[in-house]
């Protein structure tokens, strides 16, 4: 049994996981203040005018190429320029109506844009297009997982783990299904797996350390946490789940920190503000994170 803290805390953080761009880790200190925005400079650098010029360029010298178009797309996508990209893909299609890379693309901005519909309809055209393409089942299975439909989902992340064994995304969202239904230990499994499996991912290291949690098994959560708060500061997730591990732990300073960590992210992050009152926390005062 879960108890209210800790389901707040994975609730939030299942809604709410997004991928960011780990930085370095500014500083041992934390006080409650002002939200930091954080910024995805690597997705800054794709969108940069220099790089989309030089794509605009290929397909001005590659006006026939859907490959072209697709991988210009990708990038704008991956920018958060959805019309863009969609341009992008539907142009691709236009020009080979089997190019599945740009119907799975086109489905992933749809799924961005909260377009489950078009999203799905995306995914099942690239996979009937390619039985064997491991990245739609993912995609497909998230649009599945999000649908509340759990069967479904979980048969397309097995399908895309059987095709393409090192996928780490099939694993970690996998493991997220596990997790919803309290099967924790096989969470942890699938979460283990992607974690050893993705390039310094902060969300697999987030989800393992809530199943730790919701294991009672604080220290590794902490570990956990920990790794995850170094990949990525700005991560208000990482930082709320955190402080309910060491909550846990009975360590009531990295505890007030790691909330107030979050709480400089996002004033007023309910799981955040009320782990701070929990453990005692001042605004305006400095807590020792590590």
């Amino acid at each position: 049994m879960i108890d209210q803290p800790a389901a707040a805390v994975l609730r939030v953080t299942r809604a709410l996981l997004v991928a960011a761009l780990p930085l370095a880790l500014g500083g041992c200190l934390a006080t409650t203040g002002s939200p930091t925005a954080a910024v995805d400079d690597e997705s800054s650098m794709a969108a940069s005018p220099a790089n989309i010029a030089s794509l605009t360029d290929v397909i001005q010298r590659n006006p026939n190429d859907p490959q072209a178009y697709n991988v210009r797309g990708t990038v704008l996508g991956r920018a958060g320029r959805h019309q863009d990209a969609i341009a992008d893909f539907d142009k691709a299609i236009s020009l080979d109506p089997r190019h599945a890379p740009a119907y799975a693309n086109r489905a992933l901005v749809h799924r961005q844009m909260k377009r489950l519909d078009a999203a799905m309809a995306d995914y099942n055209r690239a996979i009937e297009i390619d039985a064997n393409y491991a990245q739609a089942y993912v995609g497909r299975g998230i649009v599945y997982r999000q649908q509340n439909q759990a069967m479904q989902a979980f048969e397309d992340f097995n399908r895309a783990i059987t095709l393409r064994a090192n996928d780490s995304d099939a694993y970690y969202n996998r493991g997220l299904l596990y997790q919803a239904q309290s099967q924790h230990q096989y969470a942890i499994g699938d979460f283990t797996t992607a974690i050893s499996l993705s390039r310094g991912q902060t969300e697999p290291l987030i989800a393992r350390g809530l199943s730790h949690i919701a294991t009672n098994n604080f220290k590794e959560a902490a570990a956990d946490l920990d790794q995850a708060v170094n990949r990525d500061p700005q991560n208000l997730q990482a930082w709320t789940s955190r402080g309910l591990a060491y909550e846990r732990l009975g360590d009531k300073e990295k505890a007030a920190g790691s909330y107030a960590r979050a709480l400089a992210l996002r004033q007023n992050f309910e799981p955040a503000r009320a782990g701070f009152a929990r453990v005692g926390g001042r605004t305006g005062q400095t807590y020792q994170t590590f």
